[in-house]
């Protein structure tokens, strides 16, 4: 959530930022600082109650010491009013608050003022691309027909034992899946992250403080006791500092996990959720970091380059787009996306998002920070997928594909121990 005092303080930017959004309910900012303002007020009449009955109580005793009975028991009484009038305020104050933070949750990040402008995909910004397109036979096989050629993916065993969007990976499909993964990690850990093996499901008080929760409730599985399969491994992981404040020395804090991902809505038909398009189940490996705000854009900027190099690693022809306001999720104060060619589909997949929240999500979670000199300041976080594996597999499986297999790129081959499939 965006900070109350930072909406107060900054209004007009914040509501010219909401249309760059654009967010229709912008009525909702006059509304929450209404309320806020009415908290305030009965905030201050509670603590005035609160301090006059506490001044009555400690009076009391000394009136029966002295022998002034008459007193003492008006005392009590009062005292006994203040307390009723406390109780009255106090529930009060709660409905407020709850008020407020019903309000607070609908409204969305604020996006950077480098975001461009525009409402759809169609308005996002390439920022730069790299790396060549293959050119491919003409009949070339889109990666669905190449795993059922070589028996490496099983889209239809995935539904028999599941449903649609399950697939089953095998043989050097599965080693290929493992190979990615740890390249992944590894490089990661190069970069100075900190390894963490999360919990795939979560309650609803982690899903709320990294923003699923209530934006994106209809697109997680839920079970009986209440939890959510996570989404993606920054649920958890970055659920790690919720409540917490740590110190300035602590930072940056950069963690990355591997998790298996769930996702129920996967799209219906067509080519674009055909295959690994689009996957209700998926391994991702995600990167985490929490900074001082001051240093939130360098990093993020940096962890774009970090994702940058591994396509280029995997030799795959890529685009960076910087995604429009309107194009935006609803927690993000920036993202760039990251795109591979599918040659074989003749079209850019989408393989990773890199986002700063700045201190949206951190004021949900209350991840804060002591500074220099003992002020307690909330953290900016970022995340990004580096990568999400199903159609960086799509890619490589079509965009290697020749006349006698499938070429391996040679950075992965100390991973997968093979050259071709």
């Amino acid at each position: 959530m965006i900070p109350i005092n930072k909406i107060r303080n900054e209004r007009d930017r914040v509501e010219a930022g909401l249309h760059k959004k654009n967010f229709k309910e912008i009525h909702l900012i006059n509304e929450l600082l209404k309320i806020d303002d009415n908290r305030k007020t009965t905030q201050r009449q509670l603590d005035d109650i609160l301090s006059r009955s506490n001044n009555f109580s400690k009076s009391i005793p000394q009136l029966i010491k002295e022998g002034k009975t008459s007193e003492a028991e008006a005392a009590k009484k009062e005292s006994a009013s203040l307390k009723a009038e406390t109780q009255n305020l106090s529930d009060e104050l709660k409905d407020i608050e709850r008020k407020i933070l019903d309000i607070h949750t609908q409204i969305p990040n604020v996006p950077h003022e480098n975001v461009p402008a525009g409402k759809t995909p169609e308005d996002n910004v390439e920022v730069r691309n790299g790396g060549t397109i293959p050119n491919l036979p003409e009949k070339a096989f889109p990666h669905w027909e190449l795993t059922k050629k070589y028996d490496i993916i099983d889209f239809d065993l995935g539904s028999k034992i599941t449903g649609a969007g399950f697939p089953v990976y095998k043989g050097k499909g599965a080693k290929l899946q493992r190979a990615l993964i740890q390249y992944f990690l590894d490089k990661a850990i190069d970069a100075g992250y900190l390894e963490i093996m999360p919990p795939l499901m979560v309650n609803g008080e982690s899903a709320y403080a990294t923003g699923q929760l209530p934006d994106k409730e209809g697109q997680m599985y839920q079970n009986q006791d209440g939890f959510y399969m996570i989404p993606t491994s920054e649920v958890p992981v970055t659920n790690i500092y919720r409540d917490q404040v740590i110190s300035e020395s602590e930072l940056p804090i950069k963690m990355t996990a591997y998790s298996q991902c769930f996702r129920r809505e996967a799209g219906s038909y067509g080519k674009d959720v055909r295959g690994l398009n689009r996957l209700h189940q998926f391994d991702k490996v995600e990167i985490v970091q929490l900074v001082k705000p001051e240093n939130s854009y360098a990093t993020l900027d940096q962890m774009v380059k970090h994702i940058e190099n591994l396509l280029i690693e995997l030799e795959l022809p890529y685009r960076v787009l910087s995604l429009c306001g309107g194009d935006m999720s609803f927690a993000s104060a920036h993202t760039f996306d990251l795109e591979v060619y599918s040659a074989a589909q003749k079209r850019w997949l989408e393989v990773s998002s890199a986002s700063n929240f700045e201190d949206f999500q951190a004021n949900r979670l209350k991840a804060r920070y002591k500074n220099a000199e003992g002020k307690i300041e909330l953290c900016h976080t970022l995340n990004g997928s580096a990568l999400a594996l199903p159609r960086i597999v799509a890619a490589l499986l079509e965009n290697n594909q020749t006349e006698s297999g499938i070429r391996i790129p040679s950075v992965l081959i100390p991973y997968t121990g093979f050259e071709m499939i």
